[in-house]
């Protein structure tokens, strides 16, 4: 999980971004895009159109990280705008991470058995 500070932001990227996009290419999203300073500390959520990966973009204040999470079932979550920002809570965040609708908490679908 990634150790969120209190009082950090979080942003889902409304619609589908580009998956192949490293640090750079999402960070230049933020600003452009989103009109947002990527390196302010803000955690900034990014989602592929297929819907089962997401990357995550944290500036720490020593330098930027990039994060990737792909369900192995089931999809992400994700707000219905097809451009533009949303603000999630720390533990919506968690939720979403887990495969759980965050907007109504239930676990979506959870392995029994490895392999």
């Amino acid at each position: 999980m990634i150790p969120v500070p209190s009082g950090v932001r979080v942003w889902l990227a409304a619609g589908a971004s580009d998956m192949r996009r490293g640090m750079n290419g999402l960070a230049l999203q933020v600003q452009q895009a989103l009109e947002r300073d990527p390196h302010v500390g803000d955690l900034y959520v990014f989602r592929g159109r297929r819907g089962d990966l997401v990357k995550i973009l944290w500036h720490d204040g020593l330098g930027m990280s990039l994060y990737a999470k792909r369900l192995e079932r089931g999809r992400f979550v994700w707000p219905q705008a097809a451009d533009g920002v949303v603000s999630l809570t720390p533990a919506m965040l968690s939720m979403l991470l887990e495969g759980i609708d965050w907007r109504h908490p239930q676990r979506t679908w959870r392995p029994e058995a490895a392999g």
